[in-house]
């Protein structure tokens, strides 16, 4: 007995608390809209400098269709080596062709508009992720003396007023039916025309963790991938054209998407 009051009469011990658990991460909502824009479009990925992949694009592109519509993401400047003749290019070519051309402004279009603007602050950052090679590309060199609003000088004279505005007017966002073209992604739970300049410039991590409810799929470049890609609302198109010297377009008609590349 002496045992069974030492068993069963003692009080409970209470149950050891349980720490605070993270709410479970909700599920993935599948996206299944079928992609209808108005019409049929090649959307281009990062050029960066590589006039030479744009034009070898540009013939593929005229082989599919006569009168295309094409829209450019963004990033047509540094770490190649032809950005001069890429702006020049795309700059006459919109002139040309209007609304067939469209060209977007992207977030490395954005720092050499602010070293343009505020060279002794934006200048070390812009110069470090390519501002160098298209400096080169306009025919400026930079000395070690020379100072950041030097440089900016030259850029200034070289590019020429009418350049500067082109750029600086450029769009950042395109859309045709259920397809939005931006450079870099777009806030998932925001509608299309309420985004940030900043999130469509440069991104934000919800882009590729959180499909879209809204049915619109986005067309982006912005991020590298090895293979371009549409899936879950999402079309992906840099493959790194200066690095790897495959330049990618999404060729988009209602109900299907294929990718053409120039190398």
């Amino acid at each position: 007995m002496s045992v069974l009051k030492r068993l069963f009469g003692r009080r409970p011990e209470p149950a050891p608390r349980k720490a605070p658990s993270s709410p479970a991460a909700a599920p993935q909502i599948p996206f299944d809209a079928p992609i209808a824009p108005d019409g049929p479009v090649f959307v281009v990925g990062d050029v960066h400098g590589r006039h030479d992949l744009m034009m070898r694009l540009f013939e593929r592109i005229e082989q599919i269709e006569d009168t295309p519509r094409v829209v450019f993401v963004g990033d047509y400047v540094d770490r190649g080596e032809q950005s001069a003749d890429v702006l020049r290019t795309l700059q006459g070519l919109s002139a040309q062709f209007g609304d067939l051309l469209t060209c977007l402004k992207g977030n490395h279009e954005a720092m050499m508009l602010e070293f343009l603007a505020n060279p002794e602050r934006a200048g070390q950052r812009w110069l470090r992720h390519g501002g160098l090679q298209t400096l080169a590309s306009f025919r400026i060199s930079r000395a070690s003396d020379t100072s950041m609003t030097e440089l900016r000088d030259q850029l200034r004279d070289a590019m020429g007023q009418d350049l500067i505005d082109w750029v600086t007017g450029l769009p950042l966002r395109w859309q045709s039916g259920n397809l939005a073209v931006v450079h870099a992604g777009a806030d998932p739970l925001v509608p299309m025309d309420r985004q940030s300049d900043d999130v469509l410039m440069w991104g934000t991590s919800q882009f590729m963790l959180t499909n879209r409810m809204d049915g619109v799929w986005v067309a982006h470049g912005h991020t590298i991938v090895r293979t371009p890609q549409a899936q879950s609302g999402r079309i992906a198109t840099d493959t790194g054209a200066y690095a790897t010297g495959r330049l990618t377009a999404a060729h988009i008609v209602p109900g299907d998407v294929r990718f053409i590349e120039a190398t």
